[in-house]
């Protein structure tokens, strides 16, 4: 299996970070069709870009989605008021769905998740994803311009992984912005630089598209960690974030 496949089948049966209530989903109801083998991705090597894409192959092997409208750009007199990520059909249902997707990877520290670059914080993302993004095809632009489109359904999918500090253990929040946070997604820890010695076992560099599923196959071994942030799997397979002594506080992170 390769790093696109591996990437496919964890999108395809992993959990979304928030509990599945309205509009949180994921793909847990959808039996999906393994990526074949000679399925290339060619576009932005972007993280974000090549999870859309995947998101959207998930979908359309299913058999149960089409995707009507996908990066729809939107304007209001001159201001831009951001894309949204599709419109796909419910070929059961019969009904249009507006979809925003996401993966995230966010470390517990004093109580706030935050990501590695410390300047994405789940609660601000989880609130922009809830009261702007999705809220976009109710706009007037939206209607105006794409009036036979107009979705029955919002859903936001929102996957990735949470880490703790096993070296500095602080209470787990239960919700965010009063969703309640899926504690299987809580799997993967985080510590500084200075901590580094205290990890028993071998890392491994993980490249982006291997983030989410993890492989030490193509991964090269860390002597030491630099820099402002390292993304591992151990040689057990637990994932881990080893960032620089001033995180979250460094400016330049």
């Amino acid at each position: 299996m390769n790093s696109l496949q591996r990437f496919y089948h964890w999108i395809a049966n992993s959990p979304a970070l928030l509990e599945t209530t309205y509009p949180i989903t994921d793909f847990a109801h959808l039996p999906v069709p393994a990526l074949e083998s000679s399925v290339r991705y060619n576009g932005n090597p972007r993280l974000g870009f090549v999870y859309q894409h995947l998101v959207n192959q998930v979908l359309l092997n299913s058999k149960r989605y089409s995707i009507e409208l996908e990066e729809i750009q939107l304007n209001d007199s001159g201001r831009t008021l951001g894309a949204i990520d599709m419109i796909v059909k419910d070929k059961i249902t019969n009904k249009l769905e507006h979809w925003e997707v996401a993966i995230k990877f966010y470390l517990l520290h004093q109580g706030t998740w935050y990501g590695p670059n410390a300047h994405d914080q789940l609660d601000k993302k989880l609130e922009r994803m809830l009261n702007h993004q999705l809220n976009m095809s109710d706009s007037k632009p939206f209607v105006e311009q794409f009036s036979d489109y107009i979705p029955d359904e919002k859903r936001l999918l929102l996957q990735g992984r949470l880490y703790v500090n096993p070296f500095d253990k602080s209470p787990l929040p239960t919700h965010c912005k009063g969703y309640q946070i899926n504690p299987s997604q809580i799997s993967g820890f985080w510590c500084y630089h200075r901590q580094w010695a205290q990890i028993d076992e071998p890392l491994y560099q993980l490249e982006k598209v291997d983030w989410a599923a993890g492989s030490k196959e193509t991964s090269q071994l860390i002597d030491k960690p630099t820099g402002r942030f390292c993304h591992a799997i151990s040689e057990s397979g637990k994932f881990w974030f080893v960032v620089n002594d001033q995180w979250p506080n460094d400016t330049n992170a």
